[in-house]
């Protein structure tokens, strides 16, 4: 197993994986994005985003792609987006494998804090994180506001 930095033509392995997670959190048509939003985001002038892909035997197998962060608090930190191995390879190492490089990278770059969300489901990857030394925050909530809710805040709150 090769864990290396994600290129451009890594990016429709890297979508598929990013499809893969989507269904295994019960999301299946809230990915939106395609190859040439990843090819951009990820590798244009300003970078959104980087990744690393796990390859066994010229197969991309898993991704952990992550981005930058800046706390208030703490200072540059890293967001984990999303750590995922394809169900064939589950149990292989290379969760575990992306996961150190993540930690590894945030070590090199010198970030105060790594970060990532997990559903309060998935107590598989929860038992995994606290036994690696993570803290799961059971009191803080994830908020956001999806692209309707923007619109709507903006048509009905700003242009009075």
């Amino acid at each position: 197993m090769i864990i290396r930095k994600g290129t451009p033509e890594d990016m429709t392995a890297v979508l598929e994986l990013i499809q893969e997670l989507a269904d295994f959190e019960k999301e299946p048509d809230a990915v939106l994005i395609n190859v040439d939003d990843l090819i951009r985001d990820g590798f244009g002038p300003t970078p959104l985003f980087h990744v690393f892909v796990a390859e066994v035997e010229s197969e991309i197998v898993g991704i952990a792609l992550y981005y930058y962060r800046y706390s208030t608090w703490k200072g540059k930190t890293i967001h984990l987006e999303d750590l995922v191995v394809k169900e064939k390879m589950r149990g292989t190492g290379a969760g575990y494998a992306l996961y150190s490089e993540i930690i590894k990278q945030g070590k090199k770059d010198q970030v105060r804090r790594v970060e990532w969300n997990v559903l309060d489901w998935n107590t598989p990857a929860i038992d995994f994180y606290e036994k690696s030394g993570a803290k799961v925050l059971r009191d803080w909530y994830v908020v956001q506001m999806d692209e309707e809710g923007v619109n709507q805040f903006v048509d009905s709150k700003l242009k009075k």
